[in-house]
C-alpha cells in the first residue's frame, strides 16, 4: 500500500509540474511578445496570434517530457509491470498522448498554414490606407488559400507515400521497429498528419541551422563581452559630429559669392547633413543611456552577466560534443540511410545520454533538465534571429528590435520560433537517443549461474535497460519517437542537417569571437523609423 501511495504521489507530482509548466508558458509567451513589439504599430489580433502560436509550440515541446514520464513510470525499476498498469492501461496511456499530440499538431498546421497568414497579409493590406476592411479581409483570403493548397498536398502525399523499406543485414531489428510504425501508421490517419509535421519539422531544422547554431555562440559571447561604454560612444560621436559639421561648412563656403554648387557637391552636402542629423539623435540616445538608472544597475551585475555567459558556452560545447558523439554512433553502427539512420542501442556513449538516466534516480531531475534543454534552444534561437535578422536569401525582411518589432516581423518571428521548437524534439533525441525512446524502463533477461551448493545451472531474472532487443510486450516506446520516426527520408534529412548544426555552430563560433563589442545603442544608425521620444528602447 504504501508503495502505491507513493506512486500515486509520484505521478500527481508530474501532472502538477506539468499544470505549472503551462501556466510557466503562457506567462512566458506573454512577457516575450509584449517585450519586443512596436510601441507605436501593436495590433491586438497579431498581438494575440503571437502569443497563441508560440505557446502551442512550447505546450508541443513540453508533451516530450510528459511522453517520457508516462512510458517510464508504467515499470518499475525491477523491469517488471506495475500492478495496474496491465495492457488496457497501457494503450490508453499512449492513446491519451497520441491524441494530445493530434490535438497539438494538428492546431500547429492550423496556424502555420492558415492563421498566422491570414492575420499577416491582412496587416499587410491595412498599410494600404484607402482599403476597406472587406479588401483586405478578401485579398488575405486569396493569398492564404495558396497554404491552404499546400497543406491539403503534404496531407495527401503523407496519407499515401510508401514506407516500404528495403532490409539490409539488420533486418531482425529493423523488421521489429518498423512493425511499430505499421501498427501506429494503421489507425486515424496518423501518416497524414505525421508527414505534414515531419516537413514543418524539416523547414525547422533550417531554421534551427541558420538561427540556434549562431545563437549558442553569439549569446553567451555577448554576455562576456558586454557592450561599449556609453560615455567614450559619446566623446567619439561628439568628434564625428564636428567633423560633419566642418565638411558641411566647407562646402558651403563654396557658395558664398552666390555661385551655386556643382551637383557633386549639392549630393555630398545632402548626404552630410543626412549623417549629422543620426548622429545628432545618437547623440540624445547616448545621453540618456548615459545618465539612466537602468545603466548603473546593469552595470553592477556585469560580473553576473559574465557568469551567465561562461556558463551558456559551456553549455553550448557540452550539447556539441553530444552531438557530435551521437552523430557519429549513428555514423557506425545505424541500420544505414535507408533506415534513417535509425540506431539499436548506444555504442557511443556521449555526456547527456549519461548523465539523463542518472537524474532518472531522483524524481523528477531528469524532467527539470529536459525541461531547461528545451528552454535553451528556444532562448538561443531567439538570440540567433535577433543578431541576424529575418531575410529571404539576401534581401533583409526584417528587424527584431526590442520595443520597435512590426507586428509582421512579430508573426515571422512566431513562426520561426514555432517551427525551430518542433525541431527540437529530435535534437534532443538525438542527443540523448535511447532516454527518448524509452525513458527509464527496465525489462527482465535471463541469465544463467552455476551454484557451487547444487552441481548444476539456474536461471536468474535481471533487469537491463529496454532497448531495440527487448522484446515488444516489455517495453513500451514513446509516441515521440514513433512520430520522428515514421518516414525514414525525413530522419536521414535530420541526421545530416545535424552535421550542418555543428559546421553553422564552428562558424558562428569564430564570427562571434572576432566581432567587437556591441554598441550600447546598436541600430540607431539604420532606423530611420525612431522617433526622438523613443529613448526608453535602448535602456532597457
Amino acid at each position: 500500500m504504501a508503495t502505491s501511495g507513493a506512486a500515486s504521489a509520484e505521478l500527481v507530482i508530474g501532472w502538477c509540474i506539468f499544470g505549472l509548466l503551462l501556466l510557466a508558458i503562457l506567462a512566458f509567451c506573454w512577457i516575450y511578445v509584449r517585450k519586443y513589439q512596436s510601441r507605436r504599430e501593436s495590433e491586438v489580433v497579431s498581438t494575440i496570434t503571437a502569443i497563441f502560436s508560440l505557446a502551442i509550440a512550447l505546450i508541443t515541446s513540453a508533451l516530450l517530457p510528459v511522453d517520457i514520464f508516462l512510458v517510464s513510470y508504467m515499470k518499475n525499476q525491477n523491469g517488471t509491470f506495475k500492478d495496474w498498469a496491465n495492457a488496457n492501461v497501457s494503450r490508453q496511456i499512449e492513446d491519451t498522448v497520441l491524441y494530445g499530440y493530434y490535438t497539438l499538431y494538428s492546431v500547429i498546421l492550423f496556424c502555420v498554414f492558415f492563421w498566422i497568414p491570414f492575420v499577416y497579409f491582412y496587416y499587410e493590406e491595412k498599410d494600404d490606407d484607402d482599403t476597406s476592411k472587406c479588401t483586405q479581409i478578401k485579398t488575405a483570403l486569396k493569398y492564404t488559400l495558396g497554404f491552404v493548397v499546400i497543406c491539403a498536398l503534404l496531407l495527401l502525399v503523407g496519407a499515401f507515400v510508401p514506407l516500404n523499406v528495403p532490409n539490409n543485414k539488420n533486418s531482425t531489428e529493423w523488421e521489429k521497429v518498423k512493425s511499430l510504425f505499421e501498427e501506429l501508421g494503421s489507425s486515424h490517419g496518423l501518416a497524414a498528419l505525421s508527414f505534414s509535421i515531419s516537413s514543418l519539422t524539416l523547414i525547422g531544422m533550417l531554421a534551427a541551422i541558420t538561427y540556434t547554431a549562431y545563437g549558442m555562440s553569439a549569446l553567451p559571447l555577448n554576455l562576456i563581452k558586454g557592450t561599449r561604454s556609453a560615455a567614450y560612444e559619446r566623446l567619439e560621436n561628439t568628434e564625428d559630429i564636428e567633423e560633419v559639421e566642418q565638411h558641411i561648412q566647407t562646402i558651403k563656403s563654396k557658395s558664398k559669392d552666390g555661385r551655386p554648387l556643382p551637383a557633386r557637391d549639392k549630393r555630398a552636402l545632402k548626404q552630410f547633413e543626412e549623417r549629422l542629423r543620426t548622429l545628432k539623435k545618437r547623440e540624445r540616445h547616448l545621453e540618456f543611456i548615459e545618465n539612466s538608472w537602468w545603466t548603473k544597475f546593469c552595470g553592477a551585475l556585469r560580473p553576473l552577466k559574465i557568469v551567465w555567459g561562461i556558463f551558456f558556452i559551456l553549455v553550448a560545447l557540452l550539447f556539441v560534443i553530444s552531438l557530435l558523439l551521437s552523430n557519429l554512433d549513428k555514423a557506425l553502427h545505424s541500420a544505414g540511410i535507408d533506415s534513417g539512420f535509425i540506431i539499436f542501442g548506444a555504442n557511443l556513449s556521449n555526456p547527456l545520454n549519461m548523465l539523463l538516466p542518472l537524474l532518472q534516480t531522483v524524481f523528477p531531475l531528469d524532467y527539470i533538465l529536459i525541461t531547461i534543454i528545451i528552454m535553451y534552444f528556444i532562448f538561443t534561437s531567439m538570440a540567433g534571429i535577433r543578431n541576424i535578422g529575418i531575410w529571404f536569401f539576401w534581401i533583409r525582411l526584417y528587424k527584431i528590435r526590442r520595443g520597435r518589432t512590426r507586428p509582421q516581423a512579430l508573426l515571422f518571428l512566431c513562426m520561426i520560433l514555432l517551427l525551430i521548437v518542433l525541431h527540437t524534439s529530435y535534437m534532443i533525441y538525438s542527443l540523448a537517443p535511447q532516454y527518448v525512446m524509452y525513458g527509464s524502463q527496465n525489462y527482465l533477461i535471463e541469465t544463467n549461474i552455476t551454484s557451487d551448493n547444487h552441481k548444476g545451472n539456474s536461471t536468474l531474472s535481471v533487469p537491463k535497460r529496454c532497448d531495440a532487443d527487448a522484446p515488444e510486450d516489455q517495453c513500451t516506446v514513446t509516441r515521440t519517437y514513433l512520430f520522428l520516426h515514421k518516414f525514414w527520408f525525413f530522419s536521414a534529412a535530420y541526421y545530416f542537417g545535424n552535421w550542418a548544426f555543428l559546421g553553422v555552430f564552428l562558424i558562428g563560433l569564430i564570427v562571434s569571437c572576432c566581432k567587437g563589442k556591441k554598441s550600447v545603442i546598436e541600430g540607431v544608425d539604420e532606423d530611420s523609423d525612431i522617433s526622438d521620444d523613443e529613448p526608453s528602447v535602448y535602456s532597457a
